[in-house]
């Protein structure tokens, strides 16, 4: 019997209706232009709040994938509801959205496993994970087919982010994409969130991970995904894959009005 990972959010962070949640993703990448030319896209950088906060923002990062071909998308996500200190692909067949199962890469989730210390196979962070499922509605309108490697990292610590750089570097070609999911700095007036988070856009373009890494680590900047941010990053330039580009970056403040306390969203995508 195959092992499924149901909607934990639908209806919540997006419509759990199949034509509501596409036109959702249609209408957002109707909304999305832009200003330059991208070559063939390895890496994206997208935020994982609801729909209506931080969907055009992610928008911006999956137009570009719009009819491309890959034939697996690895998503990279924290861990909001468990504690770990591990890194978890999950173990089942599928993950289910209301478009359809799309199926888990076991072979290649089994070769990121093989002589890890910390990446095994479970359920640990993928039960009611809301920053790995949001992703897969804009893939599966994006791309139509392709399947998954769902990977939750129990803690951002700099050990698993290595560990987990150098596997998937080993991994990365034309057919294959990688997903960071982060939202940025929560709670702060735009102001000080707009500098906060501008810090984060100004590492990301410079493509310097080990600015960003310090930053977290002194508060300089914050992200829930800051260290899978950084994962990608390292993952991309060891797989000589050398342009990043910031598409796109709001605040919620942009959506409700209220600019007092705001959450921060980014897209990126890493290019040649």
């Amino acid at each position: 019997m195959k092992k499924l990972r149901e909607p934990a959010v639908a209806g919540y962070f997006y419509p759990k209706d199949e034509k509501s949640l596409r036109k959702t993703i249609e209408s957002f990448f109707t909304e999305v232009k832009y200003e330059q030319e991208f070559g063939h896209i390895y890496g994206i950088i997208a935020p994982h709040a609801g729909y209506t906060y931080s969907g055009l923002t992610a928008a911006y990062a999956y137009k570009l994938i719009h009819g491309k071909k890959y034939n697996t998308v690895v998503i990279l996500s924290p861990s909001h509801r468990e504690y770990f200190n591990a890194i978890s692909i999950y173990s089942g067949d599928a993950y289910k959205t209301p478009f359809g199962e799309v199926e888990v890469n076991s072979e290649l989730a089994e070769k990121l496993v093989k002589d890890s210390k910390y990446i095994s196979r479970g359920e640990e962070g993928h039960r009611a994970e809301h920053a790995l499922e949001v992703h897969i509605p804009f893939l599966q309108v994006a791309l139509g087919k392709f399947s998954i490697i769902p990977i939750v990292m129990g803690d951002q610590n700099i050990k698993l982010i290595d560990e987990l750089a150098d596997k998937l570097s080993k991994i990365v070609d034309e057919k294959t994409l990688i997903v960071a999911s982060s939202d940025l700095s929560h709670f702060y007036s735009s102001a000080l969130a707009d500098k906060l988070d501008g810090r984060i856009e100004e590492r990301i373009r410079n493509y310097d991970y080990d600015g960003l890494w310090d930053d977290i680590k002194s508060k300089k900047s914050e992200a829930c995904g800051g260290g899978l941010i950084v994962c990608l990053m390292k993952v991309m330039k060891k797989a000589g894959i050398e342009n990043s580009s910031v598409l796109y970056r709001c605040n919620s403040g942009d959506v409700s009005g209220d600019y007092s306390e705001v959450v921060g969203y980014l897209s990126a995508v890493f290019h040649k």
